[in-house]
């Protein structure tokens, strides 16, 4: 059994796109924004080629000033990002989201690689980076749930603590279900890329409960952070009849 994986000849990859226009013309035949879809799907394909290039040049550099420079247009950029829903308030909590997800983030990435992997070098590009746009990516989601709808609430008047504890259950619910998919429904990226590299499933598993744990955490934790120095920024009116908290 030859376990390499196999090349896809780019007239083969262009057959995972077929689906993906079909759901364009969907939204184009229902009346729908199909232009932020498409968007979506052309800087998609942009990014992942440049990164591709980038990451070449950053394995082969082996440098821990270009692993530190990545990893912070990473986090900068999640930052950013993350408040996309609240374009509004985007620059006066743009600092607390970076905090947050720094926070959360960091923390967990220096907990996984340096307790869990003891990477040497401690920045060993090949783990380093893949690692770090997992958990700055889950982070980003958390916090950007977490902030959508605690802005939702505090509009219609829900008070902060009451609106603290539903956006930070919203924030986690993505990540809440993966936890209960995870191996029945789904096998996630990091799983099945070393598979079909053809590690072990048996090692493959340790590092899946790893990143499984890993998200979670920095999901929780940034969502926390964000929603505690939210506060003086997203004051709330009290409902009638409501007690202070």
């Amino acid at each position: 059994m030859n376990n390499s994986i196999q090349m896809i000849p780019f007239a083969n990859l262009a057959m995972a796109f077929v689906p993906v226009m079909l759901v364009v013309g969907i939204l184009y035949k229902w009346s729908l924004d199909f232009g932020n879809s498409l968007y979506a799907v052309l800087r998609m394909l942009v990014q992942l080629l440049l990164i591709g290039y980038c990451l070449t040049y950053i394995f082969q550099s082996d440098s821990p000033w270009v692993v530190t420079g990545v990893m912070s247009v990473m986090l900068f950029s999640a930052a950013w990002i993350s408040l996309r829903s609240i374009a509004g308030k985007r620059k006066q909590l743009y600092g607390k989201a970076l905090l947050a997800i720094a926070a959360g983030g960091g923390a967990t990435l220096l907990l996984i690689t340096q307790g869990v992997l003891e990477l040497q070098p401690w920045y060993w590009p090949r783990y380093f980076i893949p690692l770090t746009g997992m958990i700055f990516a889950n982070a980003m989601n958390s916090v950007s749930l977490a902030a959508e709808r605690l802005s939702a609430e505090t509009a219609r008047g829900v008070i902060y603590t009451e609106a603290r504890a539903i956006a930070l259950r919203a924030s986690l619910i993505p990540i809440t279900n993966s936890l209960f998919a995870v191996g029945l429904v789904s096998l996630p990226g990091m799983m099945t890329g070393q598979i079909l590299s053809g590690i072990s499933p048996l090692i493959a598993v340790r590092y899946q409960i790893m990143v499984m744990c890993m998200i979670f955490g920095s999901a929780g934790i940034s969502a926390a952070c964000f929603l505690y120095l939210s506060t003086p920024d997203l004051t709330t009116r009290r409902r009638p009849g409501s007690s202070n908290p």
